[in-house]
């Protein structure tokens, strides 16, 4: 059960892992509450499959809030990065999340955090990512770097059009890609090579 004080833990950790306090857009946290029929649906859906244990009005209210913190590029990519650094901000060197809960959360955005466009995602750009329908992407490679897009206007799978296309870039340019052992950086390379 969601304790009364559930949003604002973790409020707290996204600000510890962006390094700064953050807060709530109060407008869009009444839009999504009017709006959410989806996602209302699905939670329905998902108690009533005995998935969800919580009430729905509560676990709703929770995700709305959470989706309608306000957050900027710079603070994606310091999420992100404090994700890929096994969760300590890698500026401020405190410990944000568990281990356990960032290899879960780092697998979850790599299988499925970019909406019906994942399954490609993780072929075409290979980069555990989520995407909001704001327009902004966050995206984590282990143990090296946290990126952070924004930009608006979404295709028609729900994401941001330039930032897809800016971390494909980056990922082809970098050699960002989990699997891509053509990589230079690639331990597996350095092998073909001797």
């Amino acid at each position: 059960m969601f304790g009364p004080h559930a949003f604002d833990a973790l409020l707290e950790r996204l600000s510890m892992a962006a390094g700064r306090d953050l807060d709530v857009d109060e407008d869009v946290y009444r839009s999504e509450g009017l709006t959410g029929h989806r996602n209302r649906a699905i939670a329905h859906l998902l108690r009533a499959s005995n998935v969800l244990a919580e009430p729905v009005e509560s676990a709703l209210d929770l995700y709305f809030r959470l989706c309608s913190i306000r957050v900027t590029a710079v603070d994606l990519a310091s999420i992100a990065a404090t994700l890929a650094n096994t969760g300590r901000n890698p500026v401020t060197g405190k410990t944000v999340f568990d281990m356990l809960a960032v290899r879960d959360t780092i697998s979850v955005m790599f299988s499925c955090g970019m909406y019906d466009y994942s399954g490609n995602w993780i072929c075409d750009v290979g980069v555990a990512a989520k995407s909001g329908v704001g327009g902004g992407i966050v995206g984590a490679v282990n143990r090296q770097l946290g990126i952070g897009a924004f930009s608006p206007r979404l295709d028609k799978k729900g994401n941001s059009v330039r930032g897809v296309r800016a971390l494909r870039r980056m990922s082809d340019e970098l050699g960002l890609h989990a699997f891509e052992f053509h990589n230079t950086g690639s331990s597996f390379f350095d092998g073909l090579m001797d």
